[in-house]
């Protein structure tokens, strides 16, 4: 038997001023982006903003649905439509922000499994790595890779 440790590292800012100005713009960004989601049923709006390496922005929202778990998270959404729509474009940084009562939530809310596959999957897919920005009221992380935040992922060698 062998023991192993997995250990994630990341940057934790107090507020936006502390940040390199590009990431704390991109962490507005997916503030505005929750403000657009659908969430009648959970009344948690979330919200993503891409980076692009050209410099594009894009956002996503996430969607609910009455026949529960048919939504969309908004790191899907955003994620889906830049590959979709700027299919020769590589993220190069992501911004997740969460809305509770119309308020930015105190901790920061990290993706859930499924799009943290999704983002490795396009690390893999461009070979570099995509930085996560998680805005929270009273504190945001920045982790300098997807892969950072799903160690024992599924890759194409499971396959094999």
């Amino acid at each position: 038997m062998k023991e192993r440790e997995v250990r994630v590292f990341y940057k934790e800012y107090l507020n936006g001023n502390e940040m390199p100005d590009s990431d704390r713009v991109l962490a507005e960004e997916a503030v505005v982006a929750a403000s657009g989601a659908y969430a009648p049923y959970s009344h948690f709006m979330v919200g993503a903003a891409i980076l692009l390496d050209d410099g594009t922005v894009v956002r996503g929202a996430n969607v609910e649905n009455a026949a529960f778990p048919s939504g969309s998270c908004a790191e899907k959404t955003a994620l889906s439509w830049s590959v979709s729509n700027y299919p020769a474009r590589r993220p190069v940084a992501i911004a997740i922000a969460a809305l509770s009562g119309g308020k930015l939530t105190h901790e920061p809310v990290p993706p859930c499994g499924n799009c943290r596959q999704m983002l490795v999957e396009e690390e893999q897919r461009h070979g570099k790595p995509i930085k996560v920005i998680l805005a929270g009221k009273e504190k945001i992380l920045v982790i300098d890779s997807a892969e950072s935040l799903m160690p024992l992922r599924f890759t194409k060698s499971n396959l094999k």
